[in-house]
């Protein structure tokens, strides 16, 4: 994507669904997941997506993360319609505008921290130069600069949450999709990654969109929905 598509394309605001409905077929029939959801994630805010398992949390945010297709219902970044979008598309969306944390951290191991996140900057293109400049600023925003070359496998769990945040903010995402980013960490670093993910959010206008089973952190979210069997109940 070049700076004049990039441009045609950049979202601005909330990232919203409205009327989402979806499903997978099993061998013993049709499930359905999701029934009808709608919900609205605003720019500098932390919205959370709380619910017990199998409720359709997680299937919630790969549909807004472009990662599949709903069966209805649609998916705005901003004014951009974007669920029917080509595969191409999808893809350079996801990469200049969302980012993703995962509960596994999915860090490369053997690579030191700042490795990890300029990965996503070289594959974007940037030269190496501006990718390691973006990564100790990333590093040292968020306190790991003594951090910047030890392999990840040499790091803390919380320290290995917050590279793998660093990572999701390197190419400067509109959203930031986590699912159960805490969900491996003790009460104390989780919130500190709460923290972390709100000041972010503040600083830079990042719409953060949190699926979550702490209830105490849903709870200090901006918005905080409730799902049950696939719907939106609170």
């Amino acid at each position: 994507m070049d700076c004049s598509q990039k441009n045609k394309m950049m979202p601005n605001g909330s990232m919203r669904v409205e009327n989402l409905f979806h499903s997978f077929s099993e061998a013993n029939g049709t499930v359905k997941v999701l029934n009808g959801v709608s919900l609205e994630a605003k720019p500098g805010e932390i919205t959370s997506i709380a619910g017990p398992s199998g409720c359709g949390k997680s299937t919630l945010l790969y549909l807004m993360g472009l990662l599949d297709r709903p069966d209805s219902g649609k998916v705005f970044m901003g004014d951009l319609e974007v669920q029917n979008l080509e595969d191409d598309e999808r893809t350079k969306a996801r990469n200049h505008f969302i980012g993703f944390v995962f509960q596994f951290h999915f860090l490369i191991k053997e690579l030191t921290a700042i490795e990890n996140i300029r990965l996503p900057l070289l594959k974007q293109g940037k030269d190496e130069y501006s990718a390691n400049q973006k990564a100790n600023e990333l590093l040292s925003e968020l306190g790991l600069e003594s951090k910047a070359q030890r392999p990840a496998y040499k790091l803390s769990g919380g320290e290995q949450q917050r590279v793998a945040i660093a990572r999701a903010l390197a190419n400067s995402p509109k959203y930031l999709l986590a699912d159960e980013p805490t969900g491996n960490l003790d009460s104390s670093n989780s919130e500190g990654v709460f923290e972390l993910l709100d000041r972010m959010a503040k600083q830079t206008g990042l719409s953060v969109i949190l699926v979550t089973h702490n209830e105490k952190l849903a709870d200090l979210s901006h918005r905080k929905y409730w799902m049950e069997d696939g719907r939106i109940v609170i």
